[in-house]
């Protein structure tokens, strides 16, 4: 399955001119949602998760979704809730003395539950693509799961069936969504909390695209910037466990016999946080990517998509979208936390580590403004984060009245 799932991704784009034209039309629709809400608060995890997962969504299925589709927004909410809820303590424990907790009410059974919900969608889904499937014209993942299905001489037949292609469709839907909206909301919340970086960031982007439309291969005229999204991904480590391996055949490993079938978790954590290749391991720090002429250089210890043969499948796709994505939004916004605002960096609770919630709220300007600055406004009632947006003119601050937008 992994072997076909990464050809096939190869073949429809991914890494390539036809996904980065994709990506950067999502990215269109992404600041115009932006831009959309004047004056009033929006929490942007349901926004950011929907653009990444459009990408992998055109993929998977050949079209995008609405930011407000509820389709759509039901089966993000199944994939989110899940990853939290792995997190849990019941989860893990279900997860250690599965016999025992089965039995006993928690986030298990509402995972069970989702789960079901999600891959009823996706059967429904590539039921119609088989209906419509032309062998001659393959445009998604799934065309190419079904026509290899049909290759009953293939050698690999026995893999092409349905559970199987639920199960990828349901893996591919949720890691392409969940690691990359994540990492970009670490993104924004880190320019917020250093001001300094976010500043040298778009005078990087000023300098080498302007107001042009961002592209890949800028990447290697910026390195600053390619050193501050490295250095989010690695301050963010978003799967700190990693996902769990198993050993192929016996293994001695510094002394110890390891047996084959043995589950393994490599933890990132040990390398990202690692003392002996990280200056300041537990600060974010962009000069751990850049030496001291200002040239990006990389790290050994840099490993958030894993490593070996079972690394993550779409980590060229994922690259692309974070340095798309981050671009364009530092290219239109500028974001600021308000004075007095405490930026707290304490991840989440669940499988993957995305940031505390927040939300945004700005005021539309006229059209010669090019950019707009977004602060943070922290309700310290509830304990939540809010973002607050105001338009700025390049003389002028305009005045904001913070407690008219607070809900």
């Amino acid at each position: 399955m992994r072997r076909f799932t990464i050809s096939t991704l190869r073949d429809l784009g991914m890494g390539r001119k036809t996904v980065e034209n994709q990506i950067n039309e999502e990215c269109d629709f992404l600041i115009k949602k932006f831009k959309s809400y004047g004056g009033k608060p929006f929490e942007n995890t349901t926004i950011m998760n929907a653009a990444a997962a459009n990408i992998i969504v055109s993929i998977l299925l050949g079209h995008r979704f609405d930011y407000d589709d509820p389709v759509f927004l039901r089966l993000m909410g199944f994939i989110n809730e899940n990853v939290r809820l792995v997190g849990t303590p019941m989860v893990m424990l279900y997860n250690t003395f599965t016999s025992l907790i089965r039995w006993l009410p928690g986030g298990h059974r509402k995972i069970n539950q989702n789960a079901v919900e999600a891959q009823k969608f996706i059967t429904e889904t590539f039921t119609k693509h088989k209906e419509q499937l032309d062998i001659n014209d393959q445009r998604t993942l799934i065309d190419t799961f079904l026509v290899k299905q049909q290759e009953d001489k293939s050698e690999f037949s026995s893999y092409f069936h349905n559970d199987n292609l639920v199960i990828l469709v349901s893996n591919l839907f949720a890691a392409g969504m969940e690691t990359t909206s994540s990492t970009l909301q670490w993104g924004l919340l880190l320019m917020m909390k250093y001001p300094e970086i976010q500043k040298n960031v778009q005078n990087e982007i000023e300098k080498v695209i302007g107001s042009s439309e961002p592209q890949s291969e800028h990447r290697k005229l910026m390195p600053y910037t390619d050193a501050v999204i490295h250095e989010v991904q690695r301050f963010a480590n978003i799967v700190p466990t990693n996902l769990p391996h198993a050993t192929t055949q016996d293994v001695t490993f510094k002394g110890y016999f390891i047996p084959k079938g043995t589950y393994v978790i490599p933890l990132l954590t040990s390398v990202l946080r690692d003392e002996a290749h990280f200056e300041k391991p537990n600060e974010f720090h962009p000069g751990h990517f850049l030496d001291s002429k200002g040239n990006f250089v990389r790290n050994e210890a840099f490993l958030p998509f894993s490593a070996g043969k079972r690394s993550c499948a779409g980590e060229n796709l994922a690259k692309m979208e974070l340095f798309l994505f981050f671009t364009r939004l530092l290219q239109n916004f500028t974001f600021q936390a308000l004075p007095g605002a405490e930026l707290d960096l304490t991840p989440a609770l669940g499988f993957t580590t995305p940031p505390m919630t927040y939300r945004y709220t700005k005021r539309l300007t006229n059209d010669h403004d090019q950019r707009y600055d977004l602060a943070v406004i922290v309700d310290l009632v509830e304990e939540k984060m809010f973002n607050c947006l105001s338009a700025t003119d390049p003389k002028t601050t305009f005045p904001y009245d913070m407690q008219h937008n607070l809900e």
